[in-house]
């Protein structure tokens, strides 16, 4: 299992460099979201570890992070989350691996493929991107992670039935959905520079900003 996590690592990793990321650190509009990832997200992750539970689930916030910052910024941001928790909670470095790979790097990937998907065949307007690709996007996403996670035995073992677990896995998906859905329609309404994945000419049929 170690050796999965670890190779899911590298691969995305490389892909995302490869589509040099930095690139995207020159549009101003990020930074707010970048700092916040790097800040708030640590402690949501470390939380099992900070306050023992039965079941090691968490928000995770990766699909947010990845509407927010786009999938190459994304991927090496959560690995730098997955660094971080490992200062304010105990835990191994395989176990931070498994962090990066389950609680950010197959959810945000499904997030991405999901609305890629969505902008293909799907219409391109608000609704969709926020109740499609932002709430129940997230909430499906979340639960499929949460499901292969359990299925491969990775290392944030559970000390509950499995299909109790699932349940659980099930329900936090929808807190991650509500979060994300929640956070994305006032970026819209308010901030819409701030996700990456936003359009105004694609989801609005506005015409470019002079200023972009």
């Amino acid at each position: 299992m170690e050796l999965l996590s670890l190779s899911m690592a590298v691969v995305a990793l490389a892909v995302a460099m490869a589509l040099r990321p930095w690139r995207l650190l020159g549009h101003a509009g990020l930074i707010s979201p970048l700092l916040a990832t790097l800040v708030i997200t640590p402690w949501l992750w470390a939380l099992p570890w900070l306050h023992r539970m039965p079941v090691q689930l968490q928000l995770s916030g990766a699909c947010l992070i990845g509407l927010a910052l786009g999938w190459p910024l994304a991927v090496p941001m959560l690995g730098v989350v997955a660094l971080l928790v490992g200062v304010v909670a105990p835990m191994s470095w395989q176990q931070q691996v498994d962090m990066w790979v389950w609680l950010g790097i197959v959810p945000v990937t499904l997030s991405f493929a999901l609305g890629m998907a969505l902008r293909r065949w799907v219409w391109r307007n608000l609704f969709v991107y926020i109740l499609g690709r932002a709430f129940l996007g997230t909430a499906l996403c979340m639960f499929i992670t949460g499901a292969l996670a359990q299925w491969t035995g990775h290392a944030l073992a559970v000390t509950v039935e499995p299909d109790l677990a699932m349940v659980a896995r099930w329900l936090i998906a929808w807190g991650d959905a509500v979060l994300t859905g929640m956070m994305v329609a006032i970026c819209v309404a308010f901030k819409p520079h701030w996700l990456a994945t936003w359009s105004d000419p694609l989801y609005l049929g506005k015409p470019p900003s002079p200023s972009h």
